[in-house]
């Protein structure tokens, strides 16, 4: 039997993705499903760059705002969320269309894996969270790298939330991250995943990074997250997004509000660079620009 089509659209931040996916969407009679860990939470709009009701021009979209910036959500709650939304669009003789940036997201549908669900132990994070403050993040990168060289080659050094994930599932598990989803993958996949990604030019992409920056300022990012602050008390997963971090650096005046958005905008091109070195890991990936649907559609019929 031949398996449900499922199109995927991922790269990187500011590419297009969202503008590409509502027109494909339009032509394919397709409903979205976002795979943006970040999108998931509720009141945190303008530094996510959820889609607004307007852009999103009566498509349906699934997986936004499903969750309170204090709680707690994994990738296995993403999988799992994410297949209950395939299964409802395909119920509905629509075709699911998975649209973000998150690479562990993406690849936990493309290739089936499932991410045991950790029951977080708090002392060890904040014994990680300490370390990393005291000894230098690179003293757990290069611990993480023993345990589990192949998932590092796709970490960034800088990449504290995810190095200490790794340090976390070895801990908890006694299998590294990879061992786990070698394991995961037997069980085979769903869906045929057909899966593209937006190749956009570095320099063009960075300058759109940097407009969409100055434009998140000017709608009330500073605002947004002073809202965050004082509407929910602990909330650091949230908080470590893009924008985020930076905005709160500027609040508690430790950097110029000049230093902020400059922070934020290289900060953002080095996650692009970090998302585009994932996303090329991925060999069944179709590369095509923003703008070419045709491609896409040729390819689907």
């Amino acid at each position: 039997m031949e398996k449900p089509k499922v199109v995927v659209i991922c790269g990187p931040t500011a590419s297009g993705k969202t503008a590409l996916s509502i027109e494909l969407a339009k032509k394919i009679n397709g409903e979205i499903i976002s795979s943006d860990s970040m999108q998931i939470y509720e009141d945190m709009d303008i530094g996510t760059a959820k889609p607004s009701k307007e852009e999103m021009q009566g498509i349906k979209h699934y997986m936004l705002n499903i969750v309170k910036p204090n709680q707690r959500y994994s990738v296995a709650d993403f999988k799992k969320d994410a297949e209950s939304a395939i299964e409802e669009i395909l119920a509905k003789g629509k075709i699911p269309i998975v649209v973000g940036g998150t690479g562990l997201y993406v690849d936990s549908l493309i290739y089936g894996i499932e991410y045991q669900d950790i029951k977080l132990d708090e002392k060890y994070r904040q014994y990680l969270e300490k370390s990393a403050e005291t000894e230098g993040l690179e003293k757990l990168y290069e611990e993480a790298k023993i345990i589990d060289p192949q998932a590092m080659e796709k970490i960034s050094p800088n990449d504290k939330k995810r190095i200490i994930r790794v340090l976390e599932i070895y801990k908890a598990t006694g299998k590294n991250k990879t061992e786990q989803e070698i394991e995961s993958r037997k069980n085979g996949v769903k869906y045929n995943y057909i899966v593209f990604a937006l190749d956009i030019e570095r320099e063009k992409l960075y300058e759109k990074i940097n407009k969409r920056v100055d434009i998140m300022i000017e709608q009330g990012l500073i605002q947004e997250v002073e809202k965050l602050l004082h509407k929910y008390d602990d909330f650091p997963t949230a908080m470590q997004g893009l924008g985020y971090k930076e905005v709160v650096e500027y609040l508690e005046n430790k950097i110029t509000k000049e230093e902020m958005i400059e922070k934020i905008k290289m900060e953002t091109r080095r996650y692009a660079k970090r998302q585009i070195t994932w996303f090329k890991k991925n060999k069944q990936t179709i590369w095509i620009s923003p703008n070419d649907i045709q491609k896409i559609l040729d390819i689907l019929n």
